[in-house]
């Protein structure tokens, strides 16, 4: 039972960072800019990709015909929690997100937004 809590207790010390991330088409340069309220779960947003149910059709269409390879996943800023006052964790990743889709401008031709 000791091994089980211990687990438990380790579990509970795991840090949740929430953020936003970028996945670049090495091939045509698009890019397609998202955010997550725990980064943990882009291995999740990689799977769907795999399987072919991933739900941003275009950018679906593209990881089928040039290969996981030929992509490149980065986190481009965490979310900084404040300290004191209110603070909304989903609000403020929305705004994160939106900052950086202002900045790469990820529709159209340049990107999967």
């Amino acid at each position: 039972m000791d091994h089980k809590k211990e687990l438990k207790e380790m579990y509970k010390e795991i840090k949740i960072e929430a953020g936003v991330f970028t996945m670049t088409n090495q091939q045509n340069g698009k890019v397609f800019v998202g955010s997550l309220n725990n980064l943990k779960r882009l291995n999740g947003f990689q799977f769907s990709l795999k399987t072919n149910t991933h739900t941003n059709k275009k950018l679906q269409a593209d990881y089928n015909t040039f290969g996981k390879d030929a992509f490149v996943i980065e986190v481009v800023e965490y979310l900084k929690k404040k300290e004191e006052g209110y603070f909304d964790p989903k609000k403020e990743l929305e705004k994160l997100e939106q900052k950086w889709l202002d900045k790469l401008q990820p529709f159209g031709e340049r990107g999967y937004n």
